[in-house]
């Protein structure tokens, strides 16, 4: 695909353009499309599918969180991962999430609804592993390329930028941190935030403190969380 098509945010345009030429990225694209097109819905919205990176600017990237799939029912995924609208029910994961900041800083999220387009803003990159879903099919645009996609942008900022923490939850995320230089990032992992797992470890892993307290040691702002 020619390069000059894609729309992403400038930073990550440069940083992923080798991938915009790519062969997998010409079939994903050609799948996407068609996929948008069809009868069934397609989520996020067209214009949010980049969104992740486009409210997260590749040099601005303090904290990833990544996340497995959007949401697949209507009027949830909005292109970053764990966050929904502002009229939508907090969905059970952040709920959880919540829960330990909650525990962990000793005080409620400043996030009073789900959309957590402030802490995208402050360098927290909420990144699904898979950026589109079929509606009500989890799972559905997986090992389209999209994986391929997204691992190639945890790995520019694992090899061109220092101190970011990486928050690993699940043991899809964890996987992950074969990509990443622990002597150049914070690594932290814990089971999913979801009601089936959190109580395995994710509930007292205190990665919000401990994220803020690396990113101080690093000279940058703390996040807002």
């Amino acid at each position: 695909m020619n390069p000059d098509l894609v729309r992403i945010e400038a930073g990550w345009k440069e940083a992923l353009k080798d991938e915009f030429s790519k062969l997998y990225f010409d079939i994903l694209t050609n799948f996407i499309r068609e996929e948008y097109a069809g009868p069934t819905p397609i989520y996020p919205p067209a214009k949010l599918i980049f969104r992740a990176f486009d409210e997260c600017p590749f040099d601005k990237v303090k904290v990833v969180i990544l996340g497995q799939d959007p949401y697949h029912e209507a009027g949830q995924a909005e292109g970053l991962s764990f966050s929904v609208p502002d009229n939508c029910p907090i969905p059970p994961s952040l709920r959880n999430i919540y829960q330990e900041i909650f525990s962990d800083l000793g005080r409620p999220s400043v996030m009073k609804t789900g959309h957590l387009i402030d802490w995208a803003r402050q360098g927290v990159l909420l990144l699904n592993a898979t950026l589109t879903v079929k509606a009500k099919e989890a799972g559905s645009h997986q090992n389209k390329g999209w994986e391929t996609f997204t691992d190639a942008a945890i790995q520019k900022l694992a090899s061109e930028r220092s101190g970011i923490v990486f928050l690993l939850w699940g043991a899809y995320a964890g996987k992950k941190a074969a990509m990443i230089d622990p002597k150049k990032h914070l690594i932290l992992k814990a089971p999913h935030p979801s009601p089936l797992a959190a109580y395995r470890g994710f509930f007292g892993c205190k990665h919000f403190s401990k994220a803020n307290e690396y990113l101080i040691s690093q000279g940058k702002e703390p996040i807002n969380w």
